[in-house]
């Protein structure tokens, strides 16, 4: 019992105790085990789905990935992402070469100093001296070079992923067709910054190392065999694997993390464009209850992630570090334990102690090469979460502008009537053929992307010149047919006859305003050098303003250049007849007016329609205006039932609206 007894210290029973702890928490990660993040009656909030076949693991997956990932960081043989990559080699190469004469520098300072020879002490140390300027310019470029990487590789990924975001309407389509990705604003910023500086810092963390276990390799095959050597990388092979296996679980909990982060800066950008609304209703009690649940359920993964990283950081430590270490020595001694080897039989205590120290270091040095070679297993899983994110909106990137995407098709009307196939619905079957000063929908069933079909067969014409009104209850397809109109919806089937995208406008509601000038309102989405190859001259601008009641903005600002928060500083009226202005300036075929006068008087109203039928100008109006009807020929209702009616206004025609 004292023979125990001596053994159960408080050192040993704290470093046991921790082991087990350690070792119980890893056990849970592996099997799976997380709580559970989700409450009955808690707030759901626009979550991100995780397609199981695109899990983050490092495996051939991630490196087909990362393949073609690293074809659009590095596009050609001869770039400057090129050039920084054999800079930073250079500079990798060049710290090595800077350790290896530290060591065997600092070998020979210690034995000057044991030898008692001040001369050699001070010519090393001299040298010492001397050489720092050049380590540590040395160092200074190698970060140099690792920052301006991160940097090219965000800068070609970033311009890649948005070339194909912002290619037709496919920013639009991502989050109004495809279910797929919730939050890609954050996988466009955070999460390609993120990914750029993984693989950044992935090539040093692993380059460094292999250079320097093969230079100590030759080194101390050389001062000790290469038996010594050996066993240290069979060792670096045997952990790797064991290691790698248990991280596991990281690549998924960085891919979940992100998705988390992701939906917690969606609820906090929805409060703020909603903000005037929520305040009506007084619903910051609400919605607070929102942002702490979402809250609450990020900092659940998070502390779980950190309850992770603690057991695998213990395990890395062992394994990749004192462990390591022990093999080092086991090493190291060998050829001096070992009283029959020859080569140190007639070596003096001088000498036997400088070349331990120096065989010693560059050991120590191997065996820190070796762990960090083993924990960059790590940077590598964590890699594989942020490379899975990067493709999978890169894969529906694709898919979309290709014209296919995926959602969930069952509707509204299935639930409620208990059938998933009321009518066979395909996404892009029908056909759109391009055809000036006319628009005519043969036999398309109008539905929305979710399934739910608002009208079966729809059916009408207008050329040019023959203005419509468009009319209907809420939610009875108005919206949707506009969106079809506008190729923002795919055809189900039919033939839709119409013009270019170009000659047709949308003046919305809410219009919108951009970032830039006063002339950049009227003009967008041109820009000041469309306008000029145009031959619109700003004199022509002003007479838009003129017509829409607002040049008193002109003289307000001084300038066209002149800059502001033009949503903020313009009234719900202003905003609805800059929009027409904008209209004026285009000057298209069509233009549907989606409510875009509700906040303009009666007066104004008039002028504006009589001028748009002055520029040829065809509208589609909806309204519920009746002083409108007098501008349109043609009233097309849809009753919201799946029935429409479209007929000319004549004197008998009994008109509705407020």
């Amino acid at each position: 019992m004292a023979a125990v007894s001596k053994y159960l210290t408080a050192k040993h029973c704290s470093l046991a105790g921790a082991a087990v702890v350690a070792l119980y928490l890893l056990k849970r990660r592996l099997q799976g085990h997380s709580p559970k993040l989700y409450r009955k009656g808690s707030p759901v909030v626009k979550t991100e789905k995780v397609v199981p076949t695109d899990r983050a693991a490092v495996d051939k997956v991630f490196f087909a990935r990362m393949l073609d990932l690293f074809k659009i960081l590095v596009p050609q043989p001869f770039c400057k992402e090129v050039g920084y990559l054999l800079f930073i080699a250079t500079m990798l190469v060049a710290r090595t070469y800077c350790d290896v004469w530290m060591i065997h520098n600092g070998t020979m300072i210690e034995s000057s100093i044991i030898g008692r020879s001040t001369e050699a002490f001070k010519r090393y140390l001299f040298n010492f001296a001397t050489a720092m300027p050049a380590v540590s310019l040395v160092n200074n470029f190698l970060k140099l070079g690792l920052n301006q990487l991160k940097l090219c590789f965000r800068v070609r990924l970033t311009r890649h992923l948005y070339d194909e975001y912002l290619k037709g309407y496919t920013y639009y389509k991502i989050g109004n067709l495809d279910n797929r990705i919730a939050n890609p604003d954050q996988l466009l910023t955070q999460d390609v910054e993120k990914f750029s500086n993984s693989v950044v810092d992935l090539y040093s963390n692993i380059s460094k190392p292999l250079l320097d276990i093969c230079i100590y390799v030759i080194k101390l095959a050389s001062a000790i065999g290469f038996q010594g050597p050996v066993c240290m990388v069979s060792y670096l092979v045997l952990s790797g694997l064991l290691l790698t296996r248990l991280r596991r679980p990281a690549s998924h909990m960085t891919v979940t993390e992100q998705t988390y982060e992701g939906e917690y800066r969606y609820v906090n950008s929805r409060l703020i464009t909603n903000s005037e609304e929520i305040a009506f209703y007084n619903g910051n009690v609400r919605e607070r209850a929102i942002i702490h649940s979402t809250f609450q359920k990020l900092v659940s993964h998070l502390r779980n992630f950190i309850y992770f990283r603690f057991s695998m950081g213990f395990v890395d430590s062992i394994i990749a570090k004192y462990i390591a270490m022990v093999v080092g020595y086991l090493v190291v001694s060998r050829p001096f334990l070992d009283l029959s080897n020859p080569r140190h039989n007639h070596s003096t205590h001088s000498q036997l102690l400088e070349e331990y120290y120096q065989s010693g270091r560059m050991l120590i040095s191997l065996a820190q090469a070796l762990g960090r070679m083993v924990l960059a297993g790590r940077e590598m899983t964590r890699l594989s979460g942020f490379t899975a994110r990067i493709t999978e909106i890169q894969k529906v990137l694709k898919d979309l502008n290709q014209g296919r995407y995926e959602r969930t098709m069952v509707s509204q009307q299935a639930k409620e009537t208990g059938e998933a196939d009321r009518i066979s619905l395909v996404p892009g079957s029908g056909t759109i053929v391009y055809l000036d000063h006319i628009i005519r929908f043969e036999h398309i069933p109008l539905a929305t992307p979710n399934g739910d079909i608002l009208i079966r067969d729809l059916s009408f014409e207008v050329t040019s010149g023959t203005n419509v009104l468009v009319c209907g209850p809420n939610g009875s397809g108005k919206s949707s047919l506009f969106r079809v109109l506008g190729e923002l919806w795919p055809l189900f089937g039919g033939c839709l006859t119409k013009p270019q995208r170009g000659k047709l406008f949308y003046v919305p509601q809410r219009p919108y305003m951009t970032l830039g000038t006063l002339r950049d309102q009227v003009i967008y989405p041109d820009t000041v050098e469309n306008q000029r190859q145009k031959g619109i001259s700003d004199q022509v601008l002003n007479e838009y303003l003129a017509a829409v009641q607002l040049e008193h903005i002109l003289q307000r600002e001084g300038s066209w250049d002149a800059q502001q928060d033009w949503m903020d500083i313009l009234s719900g009226g202003e905003k609805q007849r800059m929009a027409m202005a904008r209209l004026f300036y285009h000057k298209p075929q069509f233009a549907i007016l989606d409510e875009c006068t509700s906040a303009v008087s009666v007066d104004v109203e008039d002028y504006i329609y009589t001028h748009c039928r002055k520029e040829s100008i065809t509208l589609f109006t909806v309204s519920h205006r009746k002083s409108l009807w007098k501008h349109h020929e043609y009233y097309l209702h849809i009753d919201g039932r799946g029935g429409y009616e479209f007929k000319p206004i004549t004197q008998d025609t009994a008109q509705f609206g407020s």
